[in-house]
């Protein structure tokens, strides 16, 4: 029967138990496991799409499209490493690991990074030479799993980002499940093949922020005080975490919202784990702000990532005061997952074109997120690095658009006096009034 038909015998969905959560306990009771999936949130909560921005009008003036320049470039890593990442745009690419994603796929998000001339990042699992080939400017993510750590791969990096948490998953560890651990990642994880890899929640060789100073410290001997040390946080209590790590020595810090993706983690965990990342933004700034580091020469950057997938996105992250985004699940979607042309391809293993969230399982018709090599060798590097670097240069343009009609002459000069609100909701986690109004809820004396 279709909706109209049962809505006509007065049939109705329970709004908490719907058809998905019925699922979900059935599945439960079935098979007496949790649900393991990829992706990032499938709830909604208040996001960027809350917020509208005050386009330039008669009290503010915009500028011209075609002959005033707008910039985009932004500099990370200046308050202690002697070589700081100087990048054309303020969109970067987020530590997806090899073992997460095929070797193809890793080579192609190298390319593309470069040709926009942004950086990308390892992720898990150690440096690939295709990769580093590839990235002009290459992140080395350091995790506490410490999965292929070498450190002359951080010396080869051009910036560290010690890992202590995920937006999908912050005070859970990383997986990566044994139909992926193929031989060549084995390998590189010193990890037998085919068992199911669960990362420490926690790094191993410190309890604490004082502990972080020390390794910071320890980065900054082994690369000769040259590379930027970056924090990357799930956004949970961030106020304090940002003070934190800013007090550890960290150059940059990197907050990732809820929304943001994953390869495999515990449906609950992606779902009721977390702060949106709009709550987040204001939160880091703040901290910043009060330790005087925020939007300084010689200050602490704020990258920000969970749910970037416009133009629009970036703008509204760098008005609330970041310095730069990262992305993740819309450059997979950039490469070709999920993409239309390969529907019957995803139907065959249970999915659809659109709806694919299986990372975990590592059967990527798209050749993406698998370590198949039939699967992989469908994929090709080039025209995905392409792709990449299309997608990187229209976020960049939307976001330069954005900020001439606001009358500001480079990205970063967007402000939250830009933004107003639509929800009661957006308006007090953003901190910025709802629309016509000039209302703060939550704000003092409000």
């Amino acid at each position: 029967m279709d909706d109209i038909e049962l809505a006509r015998r007065g049939l109705r969905q329970s709004a908490t138990f719907d058809p998905a959560t019925i699922h979900a306990i059935q599945s439960a009771a079935d098979k007496g496991i949790y649900d393991i999936r990829g992706g990032g949130a499938k709830r909604k909560v208040p996001h960027f799409d809350d917020l509208l921005f005050l386009g330039a009008t008669l009290s503010r003036y915009p500028l011209e499209g075609y002959r005033e320049r707008c910039g985009t470039d932004v500099v990370l890593g200046g308050r202690n490493a002697a070589f700081p990442l100087h990048l054309d745009i303020p969109v970067t690419i987020a530590g997806m690991s090899f073992g997460a994603l095929s070797g193809p796929a890793k080579e192609a998000i190298g390319r593309g990074a470069s040709e926009a001339g942004t950086s990308t990042t390892t992720g898990d699992g150690g440096m690939t030479p295709e990769e580093r080939g590839q990235s002009k400017h290459l992140v080395y993510q350091y995790l506490p799993s410490r999965y292929g750590m070498n450190p002359d791969d951080l010396r080869k990096a051009d910036a560290i980002e010690i890992g202590v948490g995920q937006g999908a998953k912050p005070g859970g560890g990383g997986m990566l499940l044994g139909q992926k651990i193929s031989e060549r990642v084995a390998g590189m994880r010193t990890l037998p093949m085919g068992i199911d890899q669960r990362s420490a929640s926690r790094h191993p060789d410190w309890c604490g922020p004082d502990d972080l100073a020390i390794k910071i410290g320890e980065i900054r001997e082994l690369t000769g005080w040259e590379k930027p040390v970056y924090v990357k946080m799930g956004a949970t209590r961030t106020y304090y975490d940002v003070k934190l790590a800013v007090n550890a020595g960290a150059d940059v810090v990197v907050v990732d919202g809820m929304q943001g993706g994953t390869a495999a983690a515990q449906d609950c965990f992606i779902e009721h784990v977390g702060i949106p990342t709009l709550a987040a933004i204001p939160q880091a700034v703040q901290a910043l702000q009060e330790l005087g580091v925020h939007r300084k020469p010689d200050g602490v950057q704020l990258i920000v990532s969970g749910g970037i997938r416009t133009g629009a996105d970036v703008a509204k992250a760098l008005a609330l005061g970041a310095d730069a985004v990262a992305i993740g699940t819309a450059a997979m979607i950039a490469l070709g997952d999920n993409d239309p042309h390969l529907d019957n391809e995803y139907r065959k293993i249970g999915s659809a074109a659109g709806y694919y969230d299986d990372y975990q399982d590592g059967r990527d018709p798209a050749g993406i997120s698998t370590q198949d090599p039939e699967l992989s060798r469908h994929f090709d590097p080039v025209e995905g690095g392409r792709r990449l670097a299309n997608y990187l240069r229209v976020l960049t343009m939307e976001a330069q658009v954005i900020a001439r009609a606001c009358g500001k002459a480079h990205v970063t000069h967007l402000e939250p006096e830009d933004l107003v609100a639509l929800t009661v909701e957006a308006a007090a986690m953003a901190r910025v009034p709802l629309a016509g109004t000039n209302w703060i809820p939550g704000a003092p004396g409000a």
